[in-house]
């Protein structure tokens, strides 16, 4: 089952995608058991993150080809890291680079998983069974600004810097599908989804040790490669069996 955020009135509404149309619903998936309330054709979805996170966490160096290129250690343990909120948009809506950014501007394609209950002291079987699905997520980083800054507020967190969608994939195995990253319908890499030093579950076992995962909580997975954007640039993020997150690349100002 595919379910999505759509803009209906201005409003956020809940959706089942179908091969035509959404269904929209009454209330959150994740939550309850939603009633079908209208529909509206996916030909004109206006996409929305596919769910607003409590917590937004993130990994970091995961892929072994990515922590080689970065000539960085490869992680003893799961460790996590957070991502701020309004750095989140959707599907086909525009990556604004500021203005001021200079320097490497790149995309990470990532596997997101969407966490579906309470969980604490959680074992690897109820890290499993508490993933509600799978969306996609395009981590946009500006590399000057995260070697200045302390902290990465601005590198990584600045708004437009993850879109994520365009749906959450319910019925997949996430693990074992390929991960495309295209530029302007040129392919600039591939890579096995589920190649990770430590996989989901790992990480969802030891945030819980110290940490309450709930409802709606969202873990981007990393990635194996990056690839430098522009403004023009269409990228997109494709994970075979979930779906393809397209987005435009736009300088700040500039609304053409």
């Amino acid at each position: 089952m595919r379910y999505a955020r759509v803009s209906v009135g201005g409003r956020a509404v809940w959706g089942r995608v179908g091969e035509a149309d959404v269904e929209l619903l009454s209330e959150s998936p994740i939550d309850g058991r939603p009633d079908v309330i209208g529909t509206v054709p996916r030909s004109t979805a206006v996409w929305l993150p596919p769910v607003v996170p409590p917590v937004f966490y993130a990994v970091g160096y995961n892929y072994p080809r990515h922590i080689a290129h970065a000539k960085a250690a490869t992680p003893e343990r799961p460790e996590i890291g957070y991502r701020a909120n309004n750095a989140l948009t959707g599907h086909l809506k525009p990556i604004v680079k500021p203005a001021e950014v200079e320097g490497r501007f790149e995309a990470e394609p990532e596997l997101v998983a969407v966490i579906g209950r309470t969980l604490r002291h959680a074992t690897p079987e109820e890290a499993r069974a508490a993933v509600f699905g799978w969306t996609i997520g395009n981590d946009i980083s500006a590399r000057a600004w995260q070697h200045q800054d302390r902290t990465f507020w601005r590198s990584k967190n600045s708004d437009t810097f993850k879109p994520m969608g365009p749906w959450i994939e319910t019925d997949v195995d996430a693990l074992a599908q390929t991960t495309t990253l295209r530029v302007n319908g040129e392919v600039h890499s591939e890579f096995a989804t589920g190649d990770m030093v430590f996989d989901p579950f790992d990480h969802i076992v030891e945030i819980t040790r110290h940490l309450t995962l709930h409802p709606g909580d969202v873990l981007w997975m990393g990635a194996e490669s990056t690839c430098q954007l522009e403004p023009g640039d269409t990228v997109e993020v494709e994970i075979s069996g979930i779906g393809v997150l397209s987005n435009p690349v736009q300088l700040e100002g500039n609304r053409a």
